[in-house]
Order: structure tokens, then C-alpha cells, then sequence
């Protein structure tokens, strides 16, 4: 009898005890009992009650509008520090710049949220703008802290670039803006890529900032969940987190099918290139 490794064993565990909750909240979305801790037998009746609630929909479609507008910001901010962080010579700006960006990553969200609320008040009162809170706001936040974290992955990436692929197209007469746009985007790509997710994700999540300079008509998903778990939950909140995850689930088999098949495809070029050198 093969015994199991140590290894073995704790990945187990790890995937026990990431998925096993996931696995219960799915099977309970199909509760037909009003309490959700209590076994009712099955029923997808909360389903249809989930897409006939008004409110928990709109607050769907402003999370993902808000998270979609503040990752593309988000990635416009954050690659436009992580080029100063890391082409730039060194100097007291620089290292001002990395520390400022870097902040919100370590700073309290409460602290966050409370600081920009008081900057919209006083900006309010100052400009007359905004005149008040709502996604506009909201937006703004969520571009500023998911801002942090997208210079973070970029400037991971562009440390490990060669410079001399940059030197060698401006050696050809491309300027400096094109160089940037022909030559460094294409090859930071994942990394813009890996930090639109992370910020959608994190827009997407954000309950603690949103709850601050948010106002009327800017309720999001995490506000709304959070309200009606201070009532009780509610099993309809069972099924929006199944069809979350069911999302999730998909893009991430589908992002590893396309990888995989671009990997084969790679691979099949390769055989067939050496095939025909050896002819």
C-alpha cells in the first residue's frame, strides 16, 4: 500500500479547507427552508427570488460598472508610476513617489475611506465639486487605492525587462512615446493584464471605503450584502455567491484552456521547425 507523503496530505488540507465552505454555501443556495443554517430540502426558488429583487440587481450593475471604470484607471495610474518608479535615475522624488504609492497597500481601509471622505467634503465646499457623493466618488477612491497595487505588479515587470530592447528602437528613430506604446506595452501586457483583474477584484470586494464617500443611488454589492446580514441573512445572498463563484470558476477554466492550448500550439511549432532543420 502506497503511504501518502507529507506533501500530499497538506495539499489536501489546504484544498479542503479553501473549497469545503464554497461547497456548503452552494448546496444551501438549493434550501428551500428561509433559514439558512436549517435544511429545508431542495429547491431553486431562491434563484428566481434573487433575479426578481430590484435592489440587490442594481446594486450588481453599479459594483461592476464602478470596478470596471476604476481598474481602467487603475491601470493607467499605476503603469504611468511604475515607469517614473523604475525608469527614472534616482533622487528624492523617486523615493517619494514609491513610498507615497506604495502606502495604501499597508494603510487601514478605515483610514482610507475617512481620509478621502473629508478631501470630497472639503473639495465640496471649496470648488462646489462634487456637489455630492455617489459613483463619481466612489470611483475616484477605488482608482486611488487599486492604483497602489497595479504599480506594485507593473514595476515587477519592467525591472525585468531588457533596456536595450527600448535603446535599440530609439536608435531607429522611434520617439520615446512610440517606443512606449510599440515596444514596453506589448511586452508588460500580463502584467497590465494581472493588475486590471486584481483592481476589478478589489473594486469589486471593497465594503469599507464604498460604505464612506458613497451616497444615494451608489449602493454596491458589498453594501447591500452587508445590510442584509445585520437583519439575517437571507438565502438569496446564498445564491448570488454561487453564481459569483460559478463565474469566476468558468473564466478562470476557460483563461487555463486558452493558456493550455497556446502552450500545445508553441509546443507543435517547435517539433515542426526542428523537423524541418533536420531535413
Amino acid at each position: 500500500m502506497k503511504r501518502w507523503q507529507f506533501s500530499t496530505v497538506m495539499l489536501w488540507v489546504g484544498l479542503v479547507f479553501l473549497y469545503l465552505p464554497m461547497l456548503i454555501l452552494v448546496i444551501y443556495s438549493f434550501n428551500a427552508s428561509k433559514l439558512v443554517t436549517v435544511w429545508g430540502g431542495f429547491s431553486p426558488k431562491w434563484y428566481a427570488a434573487l433575479f426578481k429583487d430590484e435592489q440587490i440587481l442594481q446594486a450588481v450593475w453599479t459594483s461592476l460598472r464602478i470596478a470596471f471604470y476604476s481598474s481602467t484607471m487603475a491601470v493607467i495610474i499605476g503603469t504611468l508610476a511604475a515607469f517614473v518608479m523604475t525608469r527614472f535615475r534616482r533622487s528624492w522624488g523617486r523615493l517619494t513617489l514609491s513610498n507615497m504609492i506604495t502606502a495604501p497597500l499597508v494603510m487601514p481601509d478605515v483610514i482610507i475611506g475617512l481620509s478621502l471622505l473629508l478631501l470630497f467634503v472639503q473639495m465640496g465646499d471649496l470648488f462646489g465639486w462634487p456637489a455630492e457623493r455617489g459613483m463619481t466618488t466612489v470611483w475616484i477612491a477605488h482608482s486611488t487605492f487599486c492604483a497602489a497595487y497595479v504599480a506594485v505588479v507593473v514595476s515587477s515587470r519592467l525591472r525585468e525587462l531588457d533596456f536595450s530592447i527600448e535603446e535599440a528602437g530609439m536608435d531607429l528613430g522611434a520617439t520615446p512615446f512610440k517606443v512606449f506604446f510599440v515596444i514596453t506595452v506589448p511586452m508588460i501586457a500580463p502584467a497590465l493584464v494581472a493588475g486590471w483583474l486584481l483592481s476589478f477584484s478589489l473594486s469589486l470586494d471593497d465594503l469599507v471605503i464604498a460604505s464612506f464617500v458613497s451616497g444615494p443611488g451608489s449602493t454596491t454589492l458589498p453594501m447591500v450584502v452587508f445590510s442584509s446580514v445585520r437583519l439575517g441573512v437571507s438565502p438569496k445572498i446564498n445564491a448570488l455567491a454561487t453564481i459569483i463563484i460559478l463565474v469566476v470558476s468558468l473564466f478562470a477554466f476557460l483563461s487555463w484552456y486558452v493558456a493550455r492550448r497556446a502552450e500545445q500550439k508553441s509546443l507543435e511549432d517547435m517539433k515542426r521547425l526542428n523537423q524541418e532543420i533536420q531535413e
